[in-house]
């Protein structure tokens, strides 16, 4: 009878053992304080208010732009966007979302634009496209409606706007440059927007530009970047 008394203890011993390590088990499982702002932030429904009443600073600058806002090729941090964040000061009193895709295109960014506008409600939108556009044989008339179209949408939800304009390589021909920058201004002066005309002044035509670019020579390098942001900063200077 002892021995089956010292059975059912050992049993029972068993059983506890396993049911606290379950719980243990799940309880390392707990989210840290940064997955759970991403997951909160993920899954937050977007309001224009929202950030106010919990005190955060709402969204006030979104750049819509293709590889050369996106850092492509860079170490993280050396781009443009970057350094405009690091300009404004930190922390910056002006918060900036980079929705920026390399490869992006006008109609790329035209199906993104509604959904960021209603989840940030930004104060001012810098479109940087139009490029891409040109290098895939898009007709000028197919980018230029779908920019006017973004930069209308923006200036309904009361956004300021800046559109940043780049050109091609020279090798694809004047007249495609030239038609590239008629767009840009056509668009800004029809709906009385910002204009940079071309992002790469001082970088794409400077004497030493081959070295100022990544070995595809179409990406500069981060050494450009802060010249980028001069060419950009005037012009977003008179929206802030």
């Amino acid at each position: 009878m002892r021995s089956l008394i010292i059975v059912r203890i050992q049993i029972t011993a068993v059983l506890l053992s396993m049911s606290l390590t379950c719980i243990c088990g799940e309880s390392t499982q707990t989210l840290s304080p940064s997955a759970k702002a991403s997951n909160s932030a993920a899954n937050a429904t977007p309001s224009s208010n929202s950030s106010a009443s919990q005190g955060v600073e709402a969204p006030q600058i979104i750049v819509l732009g293709d590889s050369l806002s996106a850092e492509f090729g860079l170490e993280r941090g050396t781009g443009w966007v970057s350094l405009l964040e690091a300009k404004l000061g930190k922390p910056a009193r002006t918060f900036i979302i980079n929705a920026s895709i390399s490869g992006e295109t006008t109609s790329g960014g035209r199906s993104r634009l509604a959904l960021l506008l209603s989840k940030y409600h930004p104060k001012i939108l810098i479109i940087e496209l139009g490029a891409n556009d040109a290098l895939r044989g898009i007709s000028i008339e197919a980018s230029k409606a779908n920019l006017d179209w973004m930069v209308k949408q923006a200036v309904e939800s009361n956004a300021k706007v800046l559109i940043v304009g780049n050109l091609v390589p020279a090798n694809y021909g004047a007249t495609l440059n030239k038609e590239l920058s008629l767009m840009y201004a056509q668009v800004a002066a029809k709906n009385k927007v910002g204009l940079v005309p071309f992002m790469l002044r001082g970088v794409a035509d400077a004497p030493n530009a081959s070295t100022l670019f990544q070995a595809d020579q179409f990406h500069p390098l981060a050494v450009a970047h802060p010249t980028i942001l001069g060419n950009i900063w005037p012009e977003l200077r008179k929206l802030l």
